[in-house]
């Protein structure tokens, strides 16, 4: 602990952002990371407590304290060196992850808490600039074969780890760019894909093989009719890579979205939000598309209060458009957590994100009843939403008499989360679901990420849900020990 006192002689340093009427100009990035000088004082901020409960509230279980250490004492390559011990890729979790180490920090009780996220950023992007991030590819060969179903972070973690413990591994991804949701859900703005392409090009160094368009086990029909992105040109059934490969991790997304089936649903102009979103991602990808969904000169309304409705907010707004509001089903929460009450747990408070900040009417507790068509040149396309305030009693949700409300909408997107991995890819390899539609696997002992089908593992959303690529991380790399366990009988890969 390099400042005993520094916790009660610094305040904490945020990373600052371009102001929202320059970044609205570009899909950049527009995070400015700490320097060196900004980070060393995040860090002496540290308490080196004796229980760090950081380390439990971050799902990777980063050794926190000690990087936190480490960056307060200038040693920037033992602070990477510790971080990649527990985190593939904290070039995205120091980017997108909403940080729960920061809400289990212990001086987050009564002050604000340690940056982490603002230090592992820091981090990993120093050691990026000085080189320090090169392959490390596997001393022998195993002679095992593992074929990773998907390409997002619970696939990459896994098949790195895989390949860095000397298995051949083959990730199929169905799109025509690895990344899964990284790259086509998570906007250029808040995550360049440039990242995930210099972690390609290492894993490649490591042995990885990447194919890409290649479907695994869905029809494309199938995942045409979920609206889902699919820019498959091949298809390979269960059978055939149960046959090629030693085993299988079945690692791809929780991609069904959530939908509002109301009248007036099939109208134009009504959209998931995965539909709109990965467009924009291939758009500044430099692919060609025949037709984007725009929201450029139009009231856009994004039904859910969740990351992926910020996302929409945030995007519809560098289109250009003429007002945004987002509705949320659950009453507006309290500014402030009651911190008894809640720490070191994951509390429940308003969170204003980047692109609230750039534009965007908030509408707490209100319920869409109707989607409205219009008339004349209007007709088939949505031009409102039929709303009613709610209020919540019991646990259940009930409607404000007289409330109801009709709201102009160009556009609307839904963004109320995932439901489900596409169920036609489980059920070609007879993998048994639990009651929310996800592969039934345990997490713990000799079963950990097994299916009830032999040599077939699961891991990530497939396994757990919609979740945070912090988890999928996590399973991504306890899924890959299960497999190397599986194979060699034990294994030397952390847990």
């Amino acid at each position: 602990m390099g400042k005993i006192t520094g916790f009660l002689e610094y305040e904490r340093v945020d990373e600052a952002h371009e102001p929202p009427q320059q970044r609205l100009k570009t899909w950049k990035e527009f995070v400015i990371t700490l320097n060196t000088e900004q980070a060393q004082v995040e860090g002496a901020r540290c308490m080196d407590c004796g229980t760090p409960f950081c380390n439990s509230g971050c799902p990777v279980n980063n050794i926190i304290p000690d990087f936190n250490d480490l960056v307060f004492r200038n040693d920037w390559l033992s602070a990477i060196e510790v971080l990649h011990q527990t985190n593939n890729f904290p070039e995205f979790t120091g980017r997108v992850c909403p940080a729960p180490c920061e809400a289990a920090c212990v001086l987050n009780v009564n002050d604000d808490p340690v940056g982490i996220k603002s230090i592992e950023h820091a981090i990993i992007d120093r050691a990026w600039a000085e080189g320090w991030v090169v392959p490390q590819p596997a001393a022998a060969q195993t002679g095992k074969t593992v074929a990773v179903v998907g390409s997002g972070p619970a696939g990459l973690a896994a098949a790195q780890q895989l390949a860095r413990a000397g298995h051949a591994v083959t990730v199929f991804e169905k799109n025509s760019r690895i990344g899964g949701l990284l790259r086509y859900g998570i906007p250029d703005f808040k995550m360049e894909k440039t990242h995930i392409d210099r972690r390609i090009a290492q894993m490649q160094a490591e042995g990885v093989v990447f194919r890409t368009g290649v479907l695994v086990g869905a029809l494309p029909a199938t995942i045409q009719a979920l609206k889902i992105t699919n820019d498959a040109t091949q298809t390979i059934s269960a059978d055939e890579l149960k046959a090629q490969f030693d085993a299988v991790v079945l690692t791809g997304g929780s991609e069904i979205s959530r939908d509002l089936p109301m009248p007036g649903r099939d109208l134009d102009g009504v959209h998931v939000a995965m539909e709109f979103l990965p467009q924009q991602n291939k758009i500044v990808a430099g692919d060609k598309l025949g037709a984007q969904i725009k929201a450029t000169g139009k009231h856009v309304i994004v039904i859910g209060g969740g990351d992926t409705g910020s996302d929409c907010v945030g995007t519809s707004n560098r289109h250009g458009a003429t007002s945004v509001t987002q509705f949320e089903l659950m009453p507006e929460p309290p500014e402030q957590e009651n911190k008894p009450l809640t720490w070191p747990y994951w509390p429940t408070k308003l969170r204003t994100s980047s692109s609230h900040e750039e534009g965007c009417d908030r509408e707490f507790a209100i319920a869409t009843k109707a989607f409205i068509a219009g008339t004349g040149k209007d007709q088939g396309r949505v031009v409102a939403l039929q709303t009613v305030r709610v209020q919540w009693q019991g646990g259940k949700m009930v409607e404000v008499r007289g409330s109801e409300e009709e709201h102009p909408a160009d556009l609307v997107l839904l963004a109320m989360g995932f439901t489900a991995p596409v169920a036609s890819v489980l059920e070609a390899f007879g993998v048994e679901r639990d009651n929310r539609g996800n592969a039934r696997a345990a997490t713990e002992r000799a079963a950990a990420y097994r299916t009830n089908v032999d040599k077939v593992f699961a891991a990530g959303d497939m396994r757990r849900g919609q979740s945070l690529v912090v988890w999928a991380i996590r399973e991504g790399r306890q899924a890959a020990r299960a497999v190397d366990e599986f194979l060699m009988g034990s294994s030397r890969l952390p847990r």
